[in-house]
């Protein structure tokens, strides 16, 4: 049996250094742009090329994340990246726009491509694809059951990586909108805002709703070595060196010498994060919410409070170097303090000196850094780094190459939740209706009644944006009923589902599937994809930028910005949920995901008139999560017509801008 590397998350110097240290087989890190942890250290050209040469003196391997979406104007400046990666041969790339992959496929063909766990892989149909379009490994989602993994394993031949330690985000990664939606912040450009770790109120209670615990596989380690899995990921690009080294050789400790076990169970407890869960692969679900989502480890309480001094309780023993966290429950910034020259008083308590202010009694006292052994800030003299010889195509030649040809066809689509809104529709008001129903609605579906036979030209079903491995034959089995049946047009929230339709089908892709640049829309169109979908999350600057102006603007929607297999959190007893900012959210179930969206629609129509003197044509008009009537359809149509504002709405990202 081959045995797993151990990959292991680096953000700066002294993490790096850790890394070797503890035992790493494979390092992931990012340069200063283009990578989803924007707020760490990361990377310099200069250092990456020292990197690059000293793991490699090693035996260690050093992929680099490229795992954010790329906004159009950013497109030569990656393009650029992408020609020093591929010349100082690093040994992967890890992506999530399609864009990207694009663009290594056609002008840097050896570079050596990873799916992020962001691209949203769950399941063997996704992983599949990815190995016929040449990517070498997936990164497959947290949410995964040991079942379901042990499946894709027996189905696929591409390399996975699973993530086995580090914090856990409550949505899909690749499907949060929540940090975007609050502030232009987004997950997906590596700005998230952690809206899973504030407070939100239900109706008499107020709590850590979405807060998950985190992951902790070791217990699983044995499980995952025997199904073959590739690479076993360590979260924790923004964590100290200390949490590096510590969890480093814990897991290289367990995986070589499975007798040692509890031993390094025990140097994971001083991981310094939060409480842990095992989460979907060990079947540690419906505990895996924390009441307390920050990180550091409770160690006592603050006693007594002097004019420079503090005195404190602590059950574990404190040296100089270690840094403390002093919370207070009722303050908005926590207090850190560095021990130097901390005295034991009696017992179990210690006396420190600090003039640290906003200290009181009560408050609790954690331990968030060991400072156990450092390691050199500095990588080596960068000023002596050679530049690279870079072998860059002509940037006009590529935007002429990434040119399609304009559609001038005008479309109006308009999505539906609900068989109920079958009776309140005129299918004449629109080209294009998407059913998007849930697996209990399709369940009663006749495809031969009339409201899909008199329809068919019109009707296109939506595929859901998580598929378990379970659930793909149902997929495939609706989608044959419905080719059979004369419909055979389907809109997909994953390249991949276009491997489960009939041939002769016929399918454009959501928003679920990212079109930020050209290069991805060249990419879509290479793919034989009749429409595509620009994101929820857009900006009318990129929209501006964009060469390719074939695509479907959302005009009315309800975002997802919680996108979860979670369960809803046990504290909600009711579908409304309220923010620390007074912001009002709805919490729905659907095929068993927990879905959460703002009380308030996001509205577009204003700017129909601008955006079509831009050359867009077609628009969406998204009626899930609306009051099914009749009513609400003529008021919304007359209102996109007429190019007014519905109130009360926001306008997302559009002005504000995507960051």
């Amino acid at each position: 049996m081959k045995k797993p590397e151990i990959l292991v998350p680096v953000g700066n110097s002294e993490s790096f250094y850790a890394a070797l240290n503890g035992g790493a087989d494979a390092l992931f890190l990012g340069l200063q742009s283009f990578n989803a942890r924007g707020r760490a250290s990361n990377f310099t050209p200069e250092q990456l090329q020292l990197i690059i040469k000293r793991t490699h003196e090693k035996g260690v391997k050093v992929y680099v994340t490229l795992n954010i979406l790329i906004k159009n104007q950013e497109l030569k400046k990656l393009l650029d990246t992408l020609a020093f990666l591929d010349a100082i041969r690093v040994d992967a790339v890890i992506i999530q726009d399609w864009g990207v992959y694009y663009l290594i496929k056609r002008y840097f063909p050896k570079l050596r491509v990873h799916a992020s766990t962001q691209m949203g892989n769950h399941n063997s149909v996704g992983v599949n694809f990815g190995t016929q379009k040449g990517i070498s490994r997936t990164v497959l989602a947290r949410e995964l059951t040991m079942t379901e993994l042990a499946e894709i394993r027996h189905k696929s031949k591409a390399e996975l990586e699973v993530f086995v330690h580090g914090a856990l985000c409550y949505s899909f990664s690749g499907m949060c909108l929540f940090s975007s939606y609050l502030g232009g912040q987004g997950a997906n450009r590596g700005l998230c805002k952690q809206s899973c770790r504030r407070i939100y109120h239900n109706a008499e209670n107020e709590a850590y709703l979405f807060s998950l615990k985190d992951n902790q596989q070791l217990k699983n380690l044995a499980e995952l070595a025997q199904l073959g899995i590739d690479s076993l990921k360590i979260e924790g690009r923004m964590k100290s060196a200390d949490y590096v080294s510590q969890v480093c050789r814990a897991y290289r400790l367990a995986l070589d010498r499975p007798d040692k076990m509890e031993e390094a169970a025990r140097m994971l407890e001083l991981d310094m994060g939060r409480e842990k869960t095992s989460y979907f692969l060990g079947r540690e679900v419906h505990d895996a919410i924390t009441t307390d989502p920050s990180t550091g480890i409770r160690i006592g309480q603050i006693k007594a409070v002097g004019k420079n001094e503090i005195r404190f309780n602590s059950f574990l023993e404190l040296k100089d170097g270690y840094r403390l966290r002093i919370r207070n429950l009722s303050a908005t910034e926590p207090v850190y303090v560095t021990i130097e020259n901390v005295r034991k008083a009696a017992g179990c308590e210690y006396l420190l000196k600090t003039g640290a202010k906003g200290i009181s009694v009560g408050d609790d006292v954690l331990l968030v850094r060991l400072n156990q052994q450092s390691f050199p800030s500095r990588l080596g003299n960068v000023q002596q780094v050679q530049a690279p010889r870079l072998r860059k195509p002509d940037w006009a030649l590529v935007q002429k190459e990434l040119q399609v040809k304009p559609d001038p066809a005008s479309m109006l689509l308009a999505r539906i939740d609900s068989p109920e809104w079958f009776g309140k529709i005129r299918f004449e008001d629109f080209d294009v209706v998407i059913l998007s129903f849930s697996r209990s609605a399709w369940q009663e579906i006749d495809f031969s009644a009339s409201v899909f036979q008199d329809n068919k030209a019109k009707i296109r079903i939506e595929f859901p944006g998580f598929i378990p491995e379970g659930k793909l034959f149902f997929y495939q089995e609706l989608a044959q009923k419905a080719v059979a049946n004369g419909l055979s047009d389907f809109s997909l929230s994953h390249l991949s589902q276009r491997l489960i339709l009939p041939a002769g089908s016929r399918f454009g892709t959501n928003e679920r599937v990212y079109v930020l640049n050209d290069a991805t829309a060249r990419m879509l169109a290479d793919e034989g994809i009749s429409d595509f979908t620009y994101p929820l999350e857009n900006e009318l600057e990129n929209l501006q930028a964009m060469s390719n102006r074939n695509g479907i603007i959302p005009m009315y929607f309800y975002p997802e910005l919680f996108y979860s297999r979670m369960p809803v959190p046990k504290k909600v007893t009711t579908s409304w949920l309220i923010d620390e900012n007074n912001k009002k959210y709805a919490v729905k179930r659907k095929d068993g995901l927990t879905v959460v969206t703002p009380a308030m629609p996001v509205c577009l129509f204003q700017y129909r008139q601008q955006l079509e003197k831009l050359g867009y044509r077609k628009f969406l008009l998204d009626f899930s999560g609306e009051q099914i009537s009749v009513n609400t359809l003529k008021r919304l149509l007359k209102k996109f017509r007429n190019n007014e504002q519905v109130n009360p709405s926001t306008v997302f990202n559009f002005r504000q801008g995507l960051k």
